[in-house]
């Protein structure tokens, strides 16, 4: 079984690099969203118990991934590397697929700021993340957030044997999952 954790910061293209590696691959996407808008109605993700069970819902899933007959699974994360309890949080779910004899695969993405403000408003975003439609209020989260947090890794920062970045800026979805189906033997 092999875990795919595709990182890096908001708006770089996590999701929809994601869904064209499900289809190539055939496994499942889960992209981190999915949990949040899931909560979003009845608690805000900022909120304590929003966040909560938006854990509680994501551990449930890899689980049951883990424990299935599933090739595998591909989530979507944005990682604050200056946040201690963000590499926790990112070990204790490689540590369940792991324990199932699974293989993690890290796949780092970047791009410079004024791409991702663009791609922050695509309508592929916007129909999959509800959350993120008051463009206004995204656009300033995308920025404060790139303030207070570093969201792409140091330079050999990540010591994973499965590990590959990629500046997708210039490069095409499809593209992009190719090169990680093809660095991980997807």
């Amino acid at each position: 079984m092999k875990f795919v954790v595709i990182f890096g910061p908001q708006a770089v293209g996590k999701m929809t690099v994601g869904q064209e590696l499900e289809k190539i691959t055939g496994l499942k996407l889960f992209h981190n969203h999915m949990s949040i808008e899931a909560v979003a109605p009845i608690f805000s993700y900022g909120t304590e118990p929003g966040r909560r069970l938006v854990k509680l819902f994501r551990q449930a899933i890899f689980e049951e991934v883990a424990n299935s007959d599933m090739d595998g699974l591909i989530f979507t994360y944005l990682w604050s590397f200056d946040q201690q309890a963000d590499w926790d949080y990112i070990e204790s779910i490689c540590r369940i697929f792991e324990s199932k004899g699974g293989i993690v695969c890290f796949v780092e993405l970047e791009a410079e700021l004024e791409i991702r403000l663009e791609r922050n408003k695509t309508p592929n975003r916007l129909n999959h993340k509800p959350t993120k439609r008051d463009i206004a209020f995204s656009e300033r989260d995308l920025l404060n957030r790139m303030a207070k947090s570093r969201l792409n890794s140091f330079d050999g920062e990540i010591q994973r044997d499965h590990y590959i970045r990629i500046n997708n800026a210039n490069l095409s979805p499809e593209e992009v999952a190719s090169m990680i189906k093809q660095r991980f033997s997807l």
